[in-house]
């Protein structure tokens, strides 16, 4: 049974009325992925916030960091996990079973990260995102020394806390407006 057909409930704007540079990113978008995430799509109702999501994005997940690509998606996705939200756990699951290599780790993270086999890093980084996405008044000095204890510094734990709070934000946004993901996830890397 597909998913609902549509990128999100409100009107998304055609992508020709679009300004030259975020055409062109989307255009760029079409060429190394194969498709233009719904997101970008969705966020073309508001062009500066567009840009304003693509720079933090692009600068979160994909920028040097002590941090590896794979462990920030496996934080969007576990985010996202406690948060139910379809889009990202879709696009994102699709990413960390690309980037691991492994389709049983994005189902995994996807449907409950404890039962995953995990190092200890990525466990202490997953029971700190899960904590500060359902019990942000909770964390203390004692979860952040946690993370010190299975070597991470101190600006990756800034940087583990900037993707949480980032993708707590953009769970709500989608959920928010119905925003769902590109069917062709579904079925990469599987």
């Amino acid at each position: 049974m597909p998913q609902p057909d549509h990128v999100m409930v409100l009107p998304v704007p055609e992508p020709d009325t679009l300004p030259e540079d975020l055409q062109k990113y989307r255009r760029v978008c079409q060429e190394k992925l194969g498709l233009v995430p719904n997101v970008i799509t969705a966020y073309g109702m508001r062009p500066n916030k567009l840009r304003n999501f693509i720079s933090l994005y692009n600068d979160l997940m994909l920028a040097d960091s002590g941090l590896s690509k794979l462990e920030r998606e496996m934080v969007a996705v576990t985010v996202s996990a406690a948060n139910r939200c379809y889009y990202c756990l879709v696009a994102h699951g699709q990413a960390v079973r690309q980037l691991s290599g492994d389709p049983q780790l994005g189902e995994m993270l996807v449907m409950n990260y404890r039962v995953a086999p995990l190092s200890d890093r990525h466990r202490a980084m997953l029971d700190f995102a899960w904590k500060l996405t359902t019990k942000p008044a909770e964390v203390a000095d004692a979860d952040r020394d946690a993370l010190r204890s299975v070597g991470l510094g101190e600006e990756e734990i800034f940087d583990l806390c900037d993707v949480i709070g980032f993708f707590n934000m953009s769970n709500r946004v989608a959920s928010g407006v119905d925003m769902m993901p590109n069917p062709e996830y579904h079925g990469m890397d599987r």
